[in-house]
């Protein structure tokens, strides 16, 4: 019986033949098919290695039911869509680094993974390699006192050529993602090592670079990285300079030395690390290994899947979504934008077409009255997405998902999501059936008139007609209610907004507002957007926050079935590992939700979270949907892990003896 993982190499470039020679020389893989573009191609590769299936295109390779396992050697742009579609072929995957252009890709990568139970592993090889093990001891160790600076290069010097991928703009080329994310990766791994971690993120990200003239790649680059503990780092790249590829670790009592930490050993050997200890002679400790370097890569691979992993413990999802977060930052601070990633050119990045979510993941809807279409139960706000990859691959995946409902604001990011949301329906075709929520008039502009200004400005930027709901942010009890009220009328009769609703106001102003409406045959409030969780709002999150958790609020919501547009949630994160009394890095997490109420409702979320096997985060978001009253919750997911791991709340249904325990406890 075969003992060994069978892999698939998808494409044929360099990269693609030194893989297939670490697998020559592997204990527990083996190559059984290659696949490429051309049959030609194909057959050549297989020749070279013998005994190899050859395929004449990529997508014969993924339907080949020997290969279990693909190595994805494209170039950069390419690794995004041949990952979903192996991943949905069922193949674990190994991607050549980086994983995509972008953190938003390595979401989707990640996403893609996950939904159809593969490994996915960032082909970062030299993290497999015994002299990095061997380098992470010695931190750990404190060979030489406690680390405080890092510096990792690495850069080379290649012919200019703008057709070649080192230059070339559409193939994501420059030093930054070619080679610069070694460097990042062993600073996130060095900084790690010191908490004990296998990785961390750094806080802070300052990057610079010379760009090139005729294509906008990095020509060269450097970049300073500050992390949560006091380690700064230095690293450079180029893909036009030749540096001195090495790393070197400064700690309090002398430095360490790795001359070629990023390919050590491809064919075995001997790799050093020199240690320089103050007050002695530099040493020299040797790590030798017979083994190749791709092929203890690929048998990382085979040994997780051998313990029904679906990921190898070298590098993780959540490492490779750190390090492209940082490289990422990098860019941005630098300036490098790649056209592909520019809001007119961004298409799906999920899949080729739509994924087709399943009845068990697909966000329920309800009806809000006034508005002709259904609300998704959940609404995602759009107060955080910076760029387009990201906003597109967390909306896509939204969307398909069965949500259709987006918040957002004015005052937001200055309109950034704003723009990018509009882009998005655009391209998408989906403006007629997604529910676009407003909001304006924030203090100090909360008048009548400055919530004219900002909706016009809003629609242009959203670059559609009206807003399905309009939200007044804030409140200004010097303004009369009818005004505001007259107002949005008027928008309503333009066909401006479909309904409108207030935000931050008390049930008292409220009521006052849709009295006068009555009273003068206009459009009254359809909603209202306050604060409302599991957990108590100690201190308003913001300036002229309200809360509508107290129990006046909570009866008249109950009395008056207003709807309900549940911002906070889920306390920010309260419900989480985040929080806790010995837990107060986060300094707006301490002020707003810590209080002993709101932990023993933490501790009660967890005790039925358990039971119920879901998360407390589902429970406290159950919490909200389940009210005798209609609700709908606000989330603001930033990642796509965080949507899927949402979603867990829909398998809740609470009762309201529930209800009233996880509120109030019981005697």
């Amino acid at each position: 019986m075969n003992d060994k993982l069978d892999w698939g190499i998808l494409s044929t470039g360099a990269i693609a033949h030194t893989f297939a020679r670490g697998l020559a020389h592997a204990g527990k893989s083996r190559l059984v098919a290659v696949g490429s573009r051309t049959a030609e191609s194909a057959g050549a590769f297989a020749a070279e290695f013998g005994g190899v299936r050859a395929h004449g295109s990529y997508p014969a390779l993924l339907a080949d039911p020997g290969v279990k396992a693909v190595y994805i050697a494209t170039p950069h742009p390419q690794h995004l869509e041949w990952i979903v579609k192996a991943a949905e072929a069922g193949k674990h995957i190994l991607s050549e680094k980086p994983i995509g252009l972008n953190h938003a890709e390595a979401m989707v990568a990640a996403e893609a993974a996950r939904a159809n139970g593969v490994l996915l592993m960032e082909a970062f090889m030299y993290r497999c390699a015994p002299v990095t093990a061997r380098l992470v001891e010695l931190i750990r160790q404190k060979i030489c006192g406690e680390v405080k600076f890092i510096q990792a290069t690495f850069s080379y010097r290649a012919g200019f050529n703008p057709g070649i991928r080192h230059f070339s703009n559409a193939l994501g080329g420059g030093g930054i993602l070619d080679v610069g994310c070694y460097p990042v990766s062993f600073a996130r791994l060095v900084a790690g090592a010191v908490d004990g971690r296998h990785f961390s993120n750094p806080i802070e990200v300052k990057g610079s670079a010379l760009l090139n003239a005729e294509t906008g790649v990095d020509d060269h680059a450097a970049a300073t990285l500050k992390f949560a503990n006091g380690i700064v780092a230095q690293v450079a790249t180029g893909v036009a300079v030749n540096q001195d590829n090495s790393a070197r670790v400064y700690c309090t009592d002398g430095w360490i030395h790795v001359p070629w930490p990023w390919i050590p050993a491809r064919e075995g050997g001997t790799e050093r690390i020199i240690i320089h200890k103050a007050g002695e002679q530099p040493r020299e400790e040797t790590v030798e290994t017979t083994e190749w370097l791709y092929g203890i890569e690929a048998d990382s691979v085979a040994a997780a899947l051998a313990v029904g992993a679906r990921e190898v413990p070298f590098m993780t999802v959540a490492d490779t979504l750190g390090n492209m977060a940082t490289l990422d930052a990098w860019r941005s601070s630098a300036g490098l934008v790649y056209e592909s990633e520019k809001p007119e050119a961004v298409g799906r990045m999920n899949t080729v077409r739509p994924r087709a979510a399943t009845a068990a993941d697909r966000m329920p809807a309800a009806s809000l009255p006034g508005l002709a279409k259904p609300v998704s139960r959940l609404i995602i706000g759009c107060d955080n997405q910076q760029s387009m990859p990201h906003a597109a691959a967390l909306w896509d995946d939204w969307f398909d998902r069965g949500g259709n409902a987006f918040d957002t604001a004015h005052i937001y990011l200055d309109g950034l999501p704003e723009q990018l949301l509009g882009h998005w329906m655009r391209s998408r075709g989906v403006r007629n059936s997604a529910v676009v929520i407003t909001k304006g008039a924030h203090t100090p502009f909360c008048t009548p008139e400055w919530l004219t200004r900002e909706l016009l400005v809003t629609l242009e930027r959203l670059q559609t007609d009206h807003a399905d709901i309009h939200i007044v942010h804030r409140d200004n009890p010097e303004v009369p209610v009818g005004e505001f009220i007259d107002v949005l009328d008027g928008h309503v009769r333009s066909g401006r907004i479909g309904v409108f609703g207030a935000s931050n106001w008390s049930v008292q102003r409220f009521e006052e507002a849709n009295a006068y409406a009555r009273k003068h045959g206009r459009k009254g409030f359809a909603l209202l957007n306050n604060n409302f969780s599991l957990a108590r709002m100690v201190d308003p999150v913001w300036p002229g926050c309200i809360s509508a958790g107290d129990p006046q609020s909570r009866q008249w919501l109950l009395e008056h079935k207003v709807p309900l547009f549940a911002w906070s949630s889920q306390a920010r994160g309260f419900f989480t590992d985040r929080a806790g009394p010995d837990r107060r890095s986060d300094g707006e997490l301490v002020r707003s939700w810590y209080a002993d109420d709101n932990f023993r409702r933490r501790d009660r979320a967890i005790a039925l979270a358990a039971e119920l096997g879901v998360s407390p985060i589902n429970i406290a978001l159950a919490y909200v949907l389940c009210q005798p009253f209609p609700a709908w919750a606000l989330v603001g997911p930033r990642e796509i892990s965080e949507t899927v791991s949402t979603l867990g709340a829909f398998k809740v249904n609470l009762t309201p003896a529930q209800l009233s325990w996880l509120n109030l406890g019981s005697d």
